[in-house]
């Protein structure tokens, strides 16, 4: 379209160019912010029913509908992207052809890239981690709040956010299959008696086992640990429902302490002496 006339700028052709372009642009942008949350919720839709039916856990739920908005998000900006260049009348050919030519100078950098992707691909198929999982990996502790393609939330028990590239999730540790144990370990005076202070403590396991559901197995009294300098340490062992582990140890240590305090035993503590001449 000539914007010329008579060596003047012609603004209404310049109208009649632009106002199209931007209709369509208006358009597509509309578009999206229909298909995305539409789409969205189709997915969580189809994912919970495929949950109900199959009888997935909801860890892997919640895996699986993250994985899918993901691929869907990837996916729905590829088609964005391609229509807007249609809107410009630009070829994409010679661009895809383009990319053929310097996909062998970029590889080298996206080779990290292709890891992570791969690496999520068996993350997810091996179930190594699921979503609400406590897990180690890549350095760091904490609750699997994501699982994607390229990367791994983990949130840390302070609250941080760590975002691991899933090429660095190497050597998993995790710490939510099957139950937890709850080991607490507690000393006592070598002046008392190392047979009455286990009966102390079992009289306590004995309790935390009827009334505590959180408790799978146990707990019990293992005997004498260790000698320390100035106690006799008693191990105390049992297994928990996952993530339960640290509140019943923190339970158990105050019931100990309770209980040992009411049999007169004591539980040794530093003591300072002052000399004064």
């Amino acid at each position: 379209m000539n914007l010329f006339t008579d060596d003047s700028f012609n603004f209404g052709n310049l109208l009649d160019a632009i106002i199209p372009v931007a209709l369509q642009i208006g358009l597509l942008i509309i578009a999206f912010l229909i298909v995305s949350p539409l789409g969205k919720r189709i997915i969580r839709g189809s994912v919970q029913r495929t949950s109900k039916t199959q009888k997935v856990s909801e860890a892997r739920v919640r895996t699986l509908e993250t994985l899918a908005l993901s691929v869907f998000s990837y996916v729905l900006m590829f088609f964005f992207v391609v229509m807007l260049f249609g809107v410009f009348d630009i070829d994409i050919a010679p661009l895809i052809a383009g990319a053929g030519v310097v996909g062998l100078a970029i590889g080298f950098g996206a080779q990290g890239l292709v890891s992570d992707i791969v690496t999520g691909f068996a993350i997810l198929i091996e179930r190594q981690v699921d979503v609400d999982e406590y897990v180690t990996a890549g350095g760091y502790n904490g609750i699997v709040e994501e699982v994607g393609l390229r990367t791994t939330k983990i949130r840390s028990f302070d609250g941080t956010l760590n975002f691991v590239p899933n090429r660095n999730m190497v050597g998993i540790s995790n710490h939510s299959r099957g139950n937890m144990r709850a080991l607490v370990d507690i000393g006592i005076s070598y002046d008392d008696n190392i047979d009455q202070a286990v009966q102390v403590l079992q009289a306590v396991c004995d309790r935390f086992a009827q009334n505590d559901e959180r408790i799978t197995d146990g707990p019990n009294v293992l005997g004498v640990q260790g000698l320390g300098s100035s106690d006799v340490v008693l191990r105390v062992l049992g297994h928990t429902e996952n993530m339960q582990q640290w509140a019943v140890e923190r339970d158990l240590r105050k019931a100990m302490k309770e209980a040992l305090d009411e049999a007169g035993i004591e539980i040794p503590y530093p003591h300072q002496v002052n000399v004064s001449k």
